[in-house]
């Protein structure tokens, strides 16, 4: 018995047969008449039919849909906020255009004031057409400063409101997982 093959069956006359003609052959596993390939194509049919039954296609389409929404939701959002940037950045403009009209009204007025003064006194008018002159000038320049210093403020406002708005909206717990993980691996 030391030369006879070692032969792995659940059977005992397919043990036997095997031995005694020296061969062994092949046996295939079989689970309710089935072969492997069967068992398999059975289960992924089964496994199919529940998940249409149970209407996962739909679910799936329904997630996406709602995805899909809130992504719309948040351009529509990014769109009105690029409107109302635009149309307080279009007011400044009005508004130094109305100051610069402005400066220039009150530089016209200056000049008037000082040839008036002119006529009335000429030693004394000099001196004071000067003065005026280098105050009407500093008010001017001192009213455009403001005016550009109070557009670049509001501009600076409304972008850093706007860009809060939008970092609280897609910068969430995942997000700075996901960053840091980043970073590390950058390391």
């Amino acid at each position: 018995m030391a030369n006879t093959p070692e032969v792995f069956t659940t059977d005992e006359t397919e043990a036997q047969t095997v031995i005694e003609h020296g061969s062994a052959e092949h046996v295939e596993p079989e689970l309710f008449g089935l072969a492997p390939f069967q068992i398999v194509a059975v289960a992924m049919t089964v496994l199919i039919l529940i998940a249409v039954w149970k209407k996962v296609p739909g679910m799936i389409v329904g997630g996406l849909d709602n995805k899909i929404a809130a992504i719309r939701q948040q351009l529509d959002e990014a769109k009105t906020l690029r409107a109302e940037a635009e149309a307080l950045r279009d007011e400044y403009r009005r508004k130094v255009a109305g100051a610069e009209k402005d400066a220039e009204a009150m530089l016209d007025n200056a000049r008037r004031e000082a040839d008036a003064i002119l006529a009335k006194a000429e030693d004394d008018s000099k001196a004071m057409v000067e003065r005026r002159k280098r105050m009407a000038e500093d008010k001017i320049a001192a009213a455009e400063r403001e005016a550009v210093e109070d557009v670049r403020n509001r501009a600076a406002a409304a972008a850093a409101e706007a860009s809060r708005k939008l970092i609280a909206q897609k910068h969430d717990a995942d997000a700075d997982r996901k960053l840091a993980d980043e970073l590390i691996a950058s390391l």
